[in-house]
């Protein structure tokens, strides 16, 4: 495609969520907008979405999907009467299906892209100053092309950290990126990291069949979440088969012989593990290098993150920066989508603020977890006056129609305004579940309210009611809840 016109209104770099929703957002509002996005999938194909959807947490359900399925059809078919025989498993095709996924969602922005005429650029966006923009063609065909405008947007989201002491070679030290790509189960995995990512990778090859090994070198387990949430999760964890050891630290990983072997150090002293692939799944990072010319003096700080106002500006007049490139808010696609929206409507005029404190937290496993607002322990240690109810989800009547009854709804409120302050869900469809709670508290609503709202029965999203019923002792199942 050939451009005449180098000058827009808006430039955006970057297009994950963050990036293409405030592309499309722009351009929605009348401005004349230009995308750069540098990514290549596999086959050196560029396309939209960036790491989210390509290798991220989308390509990360897609699969998990497919290993729910062929876990159900192994352990638990035969509860529901049915047998099956002879099941096979086709890595290559179930890895195909999610490419094949992904391939439909890129279209369908492709499509979005060029409804709304918004000019694409394959190619590695530099910032050069406040108004131009070093566009460099990702085959090298070309020479990069200068563009300008009267506001940038940065939104070049962020990748997998690497470890000095674990090397990737894609091979058998893999990334998150690739052990998304697996072709063959490993019937001995590893994996670095037993955060957010190090779990959803987990709870796809442990139900495929890998015996799952996750070492962090943290004391406690997911110490983001509310601590009774945590506790449940690993318990869940821990049932399901997944090998999960804390306080353990990697000093050194190398192939050896087609195999891995990794030494690591906990309490106990040093200790030796050799397995079939090691994942490293340790986090992720700004993707803030050579992302501007130093001579632009965009401001970061000793991480790599952009120094950002509460309105996303940067330093530099008329340059915003987005999604996981800023402190603003956690590493969250949705947060990202929602600043993209924000930046956009700010460049034209328009002010909605961003309530940070209602953005819910999603972990893709199965079960899922889920949250929005604060802890109990966060608020306990403030001082607050609170009230606290949780609901198993093993009195559920639809958990157990469909057999997901693990887990539990938390509710915590404030003990004097009842005003709801945190809602934590770990079961089936907490993702979808949790968006009740984020409504409710953007709404400033009490508990009173969530208890007086009348649900379908049987639902899942009873365990919602139940929990805030429990917060007064009105709730009807609490005696087989504990």
């Amino acid at each position: 495609m050939t451009h005449t016109q180098t000058h827009y209104d808006v430039i955006v770099i970057g297009a994950g969520p963050a990036g293409y929703t405030a592309a499309l957002r722009c351009a929605q509002l009348g401005l004349k907008t230009a995308c750069i996005d540098n990514w290549l999938d596999k086959n050196g194909k560029s396309g939209l979405g960036g790491f989210f959807l390509n290798a991220g947490c989308l390509a990360s359900i897609a699969l998990l999907e497919s290993a729910k399925l062929y876990h159900a059809l192994v352990h638990d078919a035969k509860k529901h009467g049915i047998s099956v025989q002879a099941i096979s498993l086709d890595m290559p095709q179930m890895i195909q299906r999610k490419d094949d996924i992904i391939e439909t969602l890129r279209l369908q922005l492709a499509e979005a892209f060029d409804y709304h005429k918004i000019d694409r650029y394959p190619a590695r966006g530099k910032l050069l100053n406040n108004r131009q923009v070093e566009a460099t063609p990702v085959d090298d065909s070309k020479l990069p092309i200068i563009l300008d405008a009267d506001n940038i947007i940065l939104a070049t989201s962020s990748t997998p950290v690497k470890l000095a002491c674990a090397p990737i070679d894609n091979e058998f030290i893999i990334d998150s990126v690739a052990a998304l790509h697996l072709n063959i189960i490993p019937k001995k995995l590893a994996i670095i990291g037993a955060g957010v990512v190090g779990l959803e990778l987990a709870s796809i090859w442990s139900r495929l069949g890998a015996e799952t090994i996750l070492l962090d070198a943290q004391e406690s387990f997911l110490s983001l979440l509310d601590e009774q949430l945590a506790a449940e999760a690993y318990q869940i964890y821990r049932t399901q088969g997944l090998d999960i050891r804390m306080g353990s630290r990697v000093t050194s990983a190398k192939k050896d012989h087609k195999k891995v072997t990794i030494n690591y150090q906990d309490r106990e002293g040093t200790h030796t593990l050799r397995v079939d692939k090691l994942i490293v799944a340790s986090g992720r990072t700004p993707n803030t290098g050579n992302l501007a010319a130093p001579e632009a003096d965009l401001l970061l700080d000793e991480n790599g993150y952009v120094h950002v106002n509460e309105n996303c500006r940067t330093n530099l007049p008329g340059v915003y920066a987005i999604g996981d490139l800023s402190l603003l808010g956690p590493m969250l696609a949705h947060k990202g989508i929602e600043e993209g929206v924000f930046v956009a409507e700010q460049i034209a005029g328009i002010h909605n603020p961003i309530d940070y404190d209602v953005l819910p937290s999603v972990i893709y496993t199965d079960p899922e977890i889920a949250w929005v607002g604060q802890t109990e322990q966060a608020l306990r240690a403030m001082g607050e006056s609170i009230k606290v109810s949780s609901f198993s989800l093993k009195t559920n009547a639809r958990a157990q129609a469909i057999g997901k009854n693990e887990g539990l709804v938390k509710i915590i409120a404030h003990a004097d305004t009842d005003t709801l302050l945190g809602v934590h869900i770990i079961g089936t469809h907490a993702s979808e579940l949790v968006a009740e709670a984020v409504l409710a508290m953007e709404f400033s609503a009490s508990s009173e309210d969530l208890a007086r709202t009348i649900h379908a029965h049987p639902t899942l999203s009873e365990a919602l009611h139940e929990a805030a019923l429990g917060l007064k002792n009105r709730s009807l199942y609490s005696l087989f809840s504990q």
